[in-house]
């Protein structure tokens, strides 16, 4: 667990119009490299809120008392290690957001993708004080003995990244994070049209027992099955978010399958895998077999630009202003929808080279 102190002072963060929002996702290993995202016309890297859905949760309805940020102690809990692209600018994201905030305290732990650690993470900032929560969760389902003590000892609970199947205003406010199925839509639109409409297409799975993976997988199959009759899914395989898996699986499934010639990986890390096992496999990534995946980190934007990815859809991890915007809001008073939703980009063969410097 990491500990930062920060100036008492407050500072009034960005309005939720500058904020915005591109979710989520998940990664794993890449480049910690820092930058913005690129707007439809190559903009910053401010979250912006497309939508907000469900039910509001008020503090009153939570039960928990209010309090003054500048006078809080707020634990962030990291789902996976930092080494991820993905997770790095977003622990980054919490820790800048915290001291604009004037954040008393803020407490950092990591479950290294492990439930149970996270679980125990969870609890630990609570018994160092812990007055606020966020979590980026390791799963969806799981969390429930640290949830119930955060419920126990009145401490809210902001859920960013992946959604959890615990009730909502009960067991935490509220979502921030993507569309993750509208995500998996644009996978496949982007891939009919580098494919031109026709090809037999691989799909890299990311990890089970989250949302993140279901949606996009459920969006890219509809989207495909409604409007794509020329893409045919020929196989698909969980490779866990991970480059070295992604490049496994992509081998077993180019040799298995040798007339592939698309895949869609549910993040960017399996998308690097996949390009070295196509070349591998004698032939030319980007060319021969398409590539189009979720997330938008620097090496995935670098390899459109290189011509061995053909698209990205981004995935903003920079959660931190919207993160401490929405818990001030909170204490407000103010109404806080279940599901926060961000808007993200897209990265191809036209934009990525002019905004490489943009991508995390």
């Amino acid at each position: 667990m990491t500990r930062s102190s920060f100036p008492r002072s407050w500072r009034v963060l960005a309005s939720a119009a500058v904020l915005g929002a591109a979710l989520a996702g998940c990664t794993n290993p890449g480049d910690d490299q820092s930058g913005s995202s690129p707007s439809a016309q190559g903009g910053g890297d401010d979250q912006v809120v497309k939508e907000s859905s469900g039910e509001g949760c008020t503090l009153e309805a939570y039960g928990a008392e209010k309090l003054d940020l500048t006078d809080a102690v707020v634990g962030f809990s990291q789902s996976e290690p930092d080494t991820a692209a993905f997770r790095a600018a977003e622990t980054k994201s919490i820790r800048d957001a915290a001291t604009e905030a004037g954040v008393k305290d803020l407490l950092v732990t990591n479950a290294n993708n492990e439930l149970p650690k996270q679980i125990a993470d969870i609890q630990n900032m609570l018994s160092q004080g812990a007055d606020f929560l966020i979590v980026a969760p390791v799963n969806s389902d799981g969390l429930d003995p640290a949830l119930t003590a955060a419920k126990n000892a009145g401490v809210p609970v902001l859920t960013v990244d992946r959604k959890v199947t615990n009730t909502h205003c009960e067991d935490y406010v509220a979502f921030l994070g993507s569309d993750f199925r509208d995500q998996g839509k644009r996978a496949a639109d982007a891939l009919n049209t580098v494919t031109e409409g026709e090809a037999k297409v691989a799909v890299l799975l990311g990890a089970s027992g989250n949302n993140v993976t279901d949606d996009r997988n459920a969006g890219f199959k509809e989207q495909v099955q409604a409007e794509y009759p020329g893409l045919e899914i020929v196989a698909e395989q969980t490779a866990n978010f991970a480059r070295d898996e992604g490049q496994a699986v992509a081998e077993q499934l180019l040799q298995s399958n040798p007339d592939i010639s698309a895949i869609y990986a549910h993040n960017d890390e399996m998308a690097l895998g996949a390009v070295t096992a196509v070349q591998a496999a004698g032939l030319q990534p980007g060319e021969d077999v398409k590539i189009v995946s979720i997330d938008g980190t620097r090496n995935a934007v670098q390899a459109i630009v290189d011509g061995q990815i053909n698209a990205v859809i981004e995935s903003n991890p920079r959660f931190g202003p919207l993160a401490f915007d929405t818990a001030q809001k909170f204490y407000a008073g103010e109404e806080i929808a279940e599901d926060v939703i961000i808007s993200d980009d897209e990265y191809n063969r036209d934009n990525a080279e002019a905004n490489l410097g943009k991508a995390f």
